[in-house]
């Protein structure tokens, strides 16, 4: 069962709060349900704010620096808002093989910010990922949830260029 002390935040008045409240109650509310409740959190928000993270805490009756220990650990979740658009670059070894870091030093270079940040203006967010399982493609980058195969730092660049308000 929920706690009711969890209603105490803003942060419950919020619509999407609702699916994770199901999400909750469907693993029991139980402090085994954690993983999947910060999933839905993260599904619901886009990401795991500390609010949000306190809330859980309480409705599962977990300590809140067992959450945090949770959400830092798995790669899957990000305590940080995304930007409108994200860049996955793989960095498994046909890719880097094949160039990645290149792309990487691109992008940094292009953007100003390093893998795991988003842009200031909440562009784009440059992430990494340890194999995408599109070896045959090296290097693959996903634009906003597309592959796109044996890429160029160019290519990329010019993709990443029509995202921005502004010119770099």
């Amino acid at each position: 069962m929920i706690n009711p002390l969890a209603y105490s935040s803003p942060l419950m008045k919020d619509p999407r709060w609702k699916s994770v409240e199901t999400a909750m109650r469907r693993h029991g509310g139980e402090s085994g349900a954690l993983i999947e409740t910060l999933h839905s959190v993260q599904e619901s928000f886009g990401y795991l704010d500390e609010d949000a993270m306190r809330q859980v805490a309480i409705a599962l009756r977990v300590p809140l620096s067992k959450i945090y220990g949770v959400a830092t650990f798995y790669h899957f979740f990000t305590l940080k808002p995304p930007g409108k658009h994200s860049c996955v670059v793989c960095m498994g070894t046909a890719c880097y093989i094949k160039g990645s870091a290149l792309l990487i030093s691109g992008i940094k270079e292009l953007t100003r910010i390093s893998p795991g940040e988003t842009t200031p203006d909440g562009q784009m967010s440059l992430l990494t990922a340890r194999c995408l399982g599109s070896c045959g493609l090296a290097p693959a980058v996903v634009f906003d949830g597309e592959v796109s195969g044996k890429m160029t730092p160019p290519d990329a660049l010019k993709k990443i260029r029509g995202w921005m308000d502004i010119a770099f």
